[in-house]
């Protein structure tokens, strides 16, 4: 074999040799380099913002209603506030009322109880409104912020198969309400809830019903999540007629509380 033939018959072995040597040596080295650079890196980029913890929020507003010297049930309307910066709003029927006893002039919504000890507390009756009617209260110079830990704080009763749903009206004039139904059928009582969590259907406000979702949305997706972060009006919905006097159907609602942020409109 001649010397020509036997120098490139070993090339074959000594040039990947060191080939893979050379990488052997350099990769540790790379790899190295490369590590301290990224750590390098990371020590100059700021840190990221840390998250604002959550926090409780605030009392915006408490109405627990006033009855008249006189007593007795009579319409709801803003006489009935303790709150001189809040507004009651009516929507729904609460214009024609249902009672076979007497003749009641509207609105139907009713301020009932007398506050007394061992007696019903001061509240809002739907009972002679004949259609699904809803009442709001709203702060006459602020939004409400009611993300996060906002919540509502209300004493409630509801006889029949009615039921206390909360409304929501935003800033933009969109109204919704909310899957929660409160229906305590016995007697007066207080329940907490955040509104963050709920899930919402779009409401027509002057009638109080749920608006359509539109063809092809399936029923499941038509819950929605809206901005609550300015909130105009907050209250309840009662979606069912109600029956009159005595058992039957209707809701009531007392003390009702708000917590969230004033938002300056």
């Amino acid at each position: 074999m001649s010397s020509r033939i036997l120098v490139m018959s070993g090339l074959r072995w000594v040039v990947p040799a060191l080939v893979v040597f050379g990488v052997s040596v350099q990769g540790p080295a790379l790899r190295g380099a490369t590590d301290q650079a990224q750590a390098a890196a990371a020590q100059a980029a700021p840190a990221p913002a840390a998250r604002p913890a959550p926090t409780r929020q605030p009392l915006f507003f408490s109405e627990a209603w006033k009855q008249t010297p006189q007593g007795g049930e009579h319409p709801a309307d803003n006489s009935a506030l303790n709150n001189a910066h809040l507004e009651l709003k009516l929507y729904g029927a609460h214009k024609v009322c249902h009672s076979p006893e007497e003749n009641v002039k509207p609105p139907c919504i009713q301020i009932s109880g007398t506050g007394r000890p061992n007696e019903a507390p001061v509240n809002l009756w739907t009972g002679l409104a004949q259609g699904p009617i809803a009442a709001t209260l709203r702060d006459r110079n602020n939004y409400v912020d009611m993300r996060g830990w906002a919540k509502i704080r209300w004493i409630t009763r509801a006889n029949g198969f009615h039921a206390l749903r909360p409304v929501v009206k935003l800033a933009d004039g969109t109204a919704w309400v909310a899957e929660r139904a409160e229906a305590n059928p016995n007697d007066f009582v207080e329940t907490e809830f955040t509104l963050s969590d709920l899930r919402w259907l779009r409401l027509d406000l002057d009638r109080v019903i749920t608006i359509n979702a539109g063809r092809g949305i399936p029923y499941y997706d038509q819950w929605q999540k809206p901005d609550l972060s300015r909130v105009d009006e907050i209250g309840f919905a009662d979606l069912i007629p109600g029956s009159g006097h005595g058992a039957g159907g209707w809701v009531n609602l007392a003390k009702f509380e708000v917590y969230g942020a004033p938002v300056k409109r």
